[in-house]
């Protein structure tokens, strides 16, 4: 996850391992504050967009920003992704 310009594509890829359980919660909030203080890292696109849910993941480990479902949904939304659900019987 070494992105060194981040993009809606990127932030949205990051989201999709995170609900896939291809990386933690603890490697997301680790990649999100690293963003702010690595100043080779740009941000491209809609900066406004990007550095607010940027922030938010970088606090995601804490009481006041909880990553629930509903906020992982807005969020990518917001990036123009979707959120389809499959539930599957084993």
């Amino acid at each position: 996850m070494d992105e060194r310009v981040i993009t809606k594509e990127v932030l949205l890829n990051i989201l999709h391992a995170f609900i896939r359980h291809d990386i933690t919660l603890p490697v997301l909030v680790a990649w999100a504050e690293n963003t702010f203080v690595d100043e080779e890292i740009e941000i491209e696109g809609d900066l406004e967009l990007l550095d607010d849910i940027i922030m938010y993941l970088a606090a995601a480990d804490t009481r006041g920003f909880p990553l629930t479902w509903d906020v992982l949904t807005e969020f990518v939304e917001k990036l123009g992704g979707k959120m389809p659900v499959i539930v599957e019987a084993d």
